[in-house]
C-alpha cells in the first residue's frame, strides 16, 4: 500500500476522530477511539495482504 492510499483510507475516519472530541466521559471516549483505530488497522491489513496476494506467486503450489 503506498501513502497516498493509505491517507485516503484514514481520511475516511477522520470525521470520526473529529466527533470524539465532544465526548466528555473519557471512558467513552477511549472505548469509541479503540474500536476506531482497530477498524482503521484490519481494513489497512486487508488492503495490504490483498496486494501482497496478488504480487506474489503461489507459495503452496507443489513443484514436480
Amino acid at each position: 500500500m503506498n501513502k497516498e492510499a493509505f491517507l485516503s483510507l484514514s481520511a475516511s475516519r477522520y470525521e470520526e476522530l473529529e466527533k470524539l472530541g465532544a465526548l466528555d466521559n473519557f471512558y467513552d471516549f477511549e472505548k469509541l477511539f479503540d474500536v476506531i483505530w482497530q477498524d482503521l488497522g484490519r481494513e489497512y491489513l486487508e488492503k495490504f495482504l490483498q496486494e501482497q496476494k496478488s504480487n506474489s506467486k503461489e507459495r503452496g503450489k507443489k513443484k514436480h
